[in-house]
């Protein structure tokens, strides 16, 4: 795999990534192309790397890069919004359609964990794509917290949530919290995290509490039925963190074409390029991109 670094903006904000190209691209070739977009807390040097090393080997240029305010990107402090991540990946999609090794009519797009929303609802509206995965995901983000937090646990975080919005509107600013204040990782997740994840000196910042009032606006659930290009869905069948129903309502809510592929996993144990899940994953990942993005493409320039 090739690696480029590139910058580009998304509005007014420098945000960095790398422009991944397969081993074998020669100069002037348009290759179809893949985003793949990081969960929370997540970054272009892990799963977007991960994700665009199997994909190159399939051939297609891949652009990885880090959400508005993480890692180098420029943006707030600790400023984690929903709604902003969706505008900083149809400006990815921009950015990727100018590449001159990249076919603009073939783009694809995959989300991981908190990601896999984002680009659901980036393919309800963008109609540059031709075809989307969301993998280990939640789908409607009130239902999500509500069922992960007690009664009380709940009650609190709307306070919370309340009285940052009057904090916000009289001193323009969210209050900073731990990441994980309202976002509890179970046990397999949390360790997995500390082994892989918080030796990276850009994960763990502190988090504006606007993000747990941006959770709870997302209904990624209620805009799938605009989603129009083959939609595939993947979840682990053991995961704690987004249970696997949330998976199954969205693939009930969207329309046809559509793929509910169920991972022989938990959210994160087998994000390994090694390992076999995994494998297994992304060769259904190759199979729905190739059908749906590379020959759909090449047989409608052919006729």
């Amino acid at each position: 795999m090739i690696e480029r670094q590139i910058h580009f903006y998304s509005e007014g904000f420098k945000l960095d990534g790398s422009l991944y190209l397969p081993d074998d691209y020669k100069p002037g070739e348009k290759r179809p192309a893949i985003i793949p977009n990081s969960g929370y807390q997540g970054f272009n040097e892990f799963y977007p790397k991960l994700f665009a090393r199997n994909f190159t080997e399939a051939g297609y240029v891949c652009l990885g890069f880090d959400y508005r305010s993480f890692a180098k990107s420029e943006g707030g402090e600790g400023r984690v919004i929903l709604d902003e991540q969706v505008e900083d990946i149809q400006n990815a999609i921009t950015f990727l359609s100018i590449q001159e090794e990249v076919d603009p009519d073939r783009i694809g797009l995959t989300g991981w964990g908190m990601g896999a929303s984002n680009v659901v609802r980036v393919a309800a509206k963008d109609k540059r794509i031709k075809a989307v995965a969301a993998l280990n995901g939640f789908y409607n983000g009130e239902r999500w917290l509500r069922s992960i937090h007690s009664y009380v646990e709940w009650i609190e975080i709307l306070k919370a949530v309340d009285e940052d919005r009057k904090q916000r509107v009289s001193t323009g600013k969210s209050k900073l919290a731990h990441p994980f204040i309202h976002y509890p990782l179970d046990r397999a997740t949390a360790d997995y995290v500390d082994k892989e994840l918080a030796i990276l000196s850009a994960f763990g910042n502190q988090t504006v509490l606007q993000f747990t009032d941006s959770i709870i606006n997302m209904n990624a659930e209620k805009t799938v039925k605009d989603v129009k290009v083959p939609l595939f869905i993947a979840h682990g069948e053991g995961n704690l963190l987004h249970p696997l129903d949330e998976a199954e309502r969205l693939y009930e809510s969207a329309t046809e074409p559509k793929e509910l592929y169920i991972i022989e996993g938990k959210h994160n144990d087998f994000m390994y390029h090694d390992h076999e899940v995994f494998q297994k994953l992304m060769g259904r990942l190759k199979d729905f991109f190739e059908v749906n993005v590379t020959k759909k493409e090449e047989i409608v320039k052919a006729v």
